[in-house]
């Protein structure tokens, strides 16, 4: 079994960082944190990121330079990592990396996640593991989410709970003795936050959630966001991205809500993640799970507190169960890089829909 130093780096749908973790695995995969960072994504990459979420000019050439510069904020989370934890580039068995996704649609066989994993060897001399989604997507599956099988191995309990990500989507694992895990997408949770924040503030996030606090949840339009997307309604296995919650998804729902003031709207979309998410776990019967939520939006008060008010359960964040809500994601992609090495299965076949458990990701030797 292959042991040891393992770096998990995660960008988001949100782009608004890089999130690395630097652990020890023990043979039965057991992490051991040793030390964590996070990089803001520079602002014109950041840019150029979400650009290349829509067709546009020169695709290919603005991928390829992007994926570049994207490695090498990762090689600088991985010289950060080793650094803070005195651990060298050799002690290091693999890094697990995520890369930036920029198109996701498993419905037609395919999903993009931008990065250079060679390039991200020869700067770092470590072993890169990437490209996890693909393999699940080519087996049938949504290839999303990737993360309730590590979060079985480190959480399963004899009690019923929910792990909520709240990034730029939502999803949720819910772990219950003896039984499947569940695992699924249950819509945009900072992506339309952060959209609209930063269209009307000039912020890229709502912090805490304090611009939202400052308005009233418009319930007429809270139902017509919920009613008018059929994807909310689709049974599990499903995931979702930008190709599906964007700009012009919100737009066309506002027309008819011109008089509204923005912070209201904010106030609104909050609700809305927090309803869907709610609502999705009702319609299981888990509304009286325990909820612990990890991801950018687990700092967001106003967004936790509508989540409390939905909820039949407590809701708090993952620190309780022993893991920052920053390095969730991050974690999850060493231990896949870990399970791909050991030649483990990364993939729950109940949660993505996957004809069969699959071994995820390349490798790049250093």
């Amino acid at each position: 079994m292959s042991t040891g130093y393992y770096i998990g780096l995660m960008s988001g749908t949100s782009v608004d960082g890089v999130d690395g973790v630097l652990a020890h695995f023990d043979v039965a995969g057991k992490p051991t944190l040793k030390g964590t960072v996070t990089i803001t994504m520079p602002a014109g990459l950041r840019a150029e990121l979400l650009a290349l979420n829509t067709p546009g000019e020169n695709e290919l050439h603005r991928s390829a330079l992007a994926a570049n510069a994207l490695s090498d904020v990762y090689a600088t989370a991985v010289k950060q990592l080793l650094a803070k934890t005195n651990v060298s580039a050799a002690e290091v068995v693999a890094i697990g990396a995520h890369g930036q996704t920029v198109r996701h649609r498993p419905e037609l066989g395919f999903t993009t996640q931008l990065l250079a994993p060679a390039y991200l060897a020869e700067q770092t001399g470590i072993a890169v593991i990437a490209d996890m989604r693909s393999r699940d997507i080519a087996a049938g599956g949504q290839g999303a989410p990737l993360v309730p099988a590590f979060h079985r191995a480190l959480f399963g309990s004899t009690t019923s709970r929910v792990i909520l990500n709240l990034g730029g989507i939502a999803n949720v694992t819910v772990l219950r003795p003896e039984m499947p895990v569940i695992g699924f997408d249950t819509g945009p949770a900072n992506l339309l936050l952060d959209l609209w924040c930063a269209r009307h503030t000039g912020r890229t996030y709502d912090e805490n959630g304090q611009w939202a606090a400052q308005g009233q949840i418009n319930h007429d339009l809270l139902a017509h966001l919920v009613n008018s997307e059929p994807w909310f309604a689709l049974p599990a296995p499903k995931s979702t991205g930008r190709d599906q919650f964007n700009s012009d998804w919100l737009e066309q729902r506002l027309t008819t809500y011109g008089d509204l003031a923005p912070v209201d709207v904010q106030a609104t979309l909050a609700a809305l993640t927090a309803r869907t998410v709610t609502d999705a776990l009702a319609a299981i019967n888990m509304q009286r799970a325990p909820v612990f939520a990890c991801g950018g939006g687990a700092h967001n008060q106003y967004l936790m507190a509508r989540l409390s008010q939905y909820h039949q359960a407590a809701v708090q964040t993952t620190e309780s169960l022993g893991v920052g809500t920053q390095d969730m994601e991050a974690l999850a992609f060493a231990w896949l890089a870990w399970a791909h090495l050991n030649k483990n299965a990364g993939n729950l076949q109940e949660v993505t829909g996957a004809r069969g458990a699959r071994v995820l990701g390349a490798y790049w030797p250093a």
